[in-house]
This record gives C-alpha cells, sequence and structure tokens, in this order.
C-alpha cells in the first residue's frame, strides 16, 4: 500500500469517530475492518472518509433493490476497474448474496457470466455505462421499466459509490489480504 494506515493509538478524534463508525456499520468483519480496504485510505482523510463511509453505508444497506442484482453492479464495476481487493471482497457477498460464483469467475476473466432478468440488465447496464460512459435511451428506458425510477437512481448510485472505492483501491495499490483470494494476482 502506497500510505501507512495510523496505528489505533495514534488517531486523533476524527480518525476515532471514523474508525468506530466502521466498526458499528461494518459489524461481523472482524475489528480491524476500520484499517483495510478503502476504510484504512480513509483514515488519513477523514473529513471525506466519513461522507463515504455513510454513503457507502446506504448504498450497501439501504436501499430497494435486491442484493444479488447490486452485487452484481458492484462485482462489474470492480471487473472494470481491475480493483483487486474489491471484487476479492464483492465475490463473497455476491455468493452469499445468491449469486453463482462460477458466473462471478467468468465475469473476472472477461466471460459472459450467463447472467439472465434482471441480473443481466444490471450488468449490461453497469458494462455499457463505465465503457461509453453513457448509455442509450433504450437500455435506460429498459432499466426504469425493470427496477422503476427509485431503482434506477439507486442503481446508478451504487455503480458510481463503487467507481469511487476501486479507484481509490488502485492509486494507493490497497493489497488482497491473505484470507481473500486475488482474482488478478499476475496484475498486482
Amino acid at each position: 500500500m502506497r500510505l501507512s494506515i495510523p496505528k489505533e493509538e495514534d488517531l486523533d478524534g476524527p480518525q476515532k469517530a471514523l474508525r468506530d463508525a466502521v466498526l458499528g456499520s461494518r459489524k461481523g468483519l472482524g475489528s480491524e475492518v476500520w484499517g483495510r480496504g478503502p476504510f484504512g485510505v480513509w483514515q488519513n482523510a477523514p473529513n471525506v472518509g466519513r461522507p463515504a463511509l455513510d454513503l457507502g453505508a446506504s448504498v450497501r444497506f439501504n436501499t430497494e433493490i435486491a442484493a444479488d442484482v447490486r452485487e452484481v453492479a458492484i462485482c462489474t464495476v470492480g471487473v472494470h476497474y481491475k480493483a483487486n481487493f474489491e471484487f476479492a471482497a464483492h465475490k463473497k457477498i455476491g455468493v452469499e448474496a445468491g449469486l453463482n460464483a462460477e458466473a462471478l469467475d467468468r465475469l473476472a476473466v472477461g466471460e459472459d457470466p450467463q447472467w439472465t432478468g434482471e441480473l443481466e440488465l444490471a450488468h449490461r447496464y453497469t458494462a455499457t455505462l463505465l465503457e461509453k460512459k453513457r448509455v442509450t435511451s433504450e437500455l435506460h428506458d429498459e432499466l426504469v421499466s425493470s427496477f422503476g425510477t427509485h431503482g434506477a437512481v439507486e442503481i446508478v448510485t451504487t455503480i458510481g459509490y463503487y467507481c469511487l472505492i476501486c479507484l481509490t483501491l488502485n492509486a494507493f495499490e490497497v493489497q488482497v489480504p491473505d484470507e481473500m483470494q486475488d482474482p488478478w494476482p499476475s496484475e498486482a
């Protein structure tokens, strides 16, 4: 990693508040989660880390889109940016949400994941928006028809938030921890 994570005993007030917020919102990930992934990066700038954490909590835990649809969008963003940590973390979350591990493996190597229905639409919409920077009126209408206006906004917000995460992880070269499987070890 290109920067150091402050030691817990050296955290100042805003850093402690961010640590506590991470621990409070990302339960079940272990007490060291506050210093891992994007959270560890944000410990160096808690003034932007805290609002980013809050948006992430909204995207992950307070949307109406189904968890499997959300994870398709997140994993598609992770593959687009080849963000090792992000894809490794969310592959596990995606499988827990009901996604097929083999489909995620195909996605990681650039193959068609062979999703259908809403999963295929979420993947196609996300990939198109990332690659072309825009979507056609037809694709937009298809997304709104399937998920409603509210769901479409949630999906696009999820895509944008995870672009931030992936760019943060890549810029600061956040490594995949030993307990996660690096999807692209030869590219690290």
